[in-house]
Formats: C-alpha cells, structure tokens, sequence
C-alpha cells in the first residue's frame, strides 16, 4: 500500500521516473490507485479549506 501512496503522490507532482510508472502499469491494481488518488484528493481540498479558514480570521 505505500508503494502506492508513493506512486500516487509522484503523480500528482508530475515526478514519476517511467520505469516505476511501467512497473504500477503492469504489477499494481488499479483501483487501489484510483482509491487512493480520490481520497488524497479529498485531504487535499480539505487542507486547503482548512488553510482559508484561517486565514480568514
């Protein structure tokens, strides 16, 4: 699962090396990756929420 917590976060940096991008392709599930992408999504819009809020005060 870390792997793919990894793997998840690199994507969303735009920083994953194509040999590992290959190796989730053809070795990982993808709806684990899909899980975890909606979920850091939702922390995400929640921390930046949560940033505003804040900064609001």
């Amino acid at each position: 699962m870390w792997n793919t917590v990894k793997s998840v976060l690199a994507a969303f940096f735009g920083v994953q090396r194509e040999s590992r991008r290959r190796q989730d392709f053809t070795s990982g599930k993808p709806i684990s990756f899909v899980l975890v992408g909606i979920l850091m999504g939702i922390l995400f819009v929640v921390v930046l929420i949560f940033i505003a809020m804040q900064a609001a005060k």
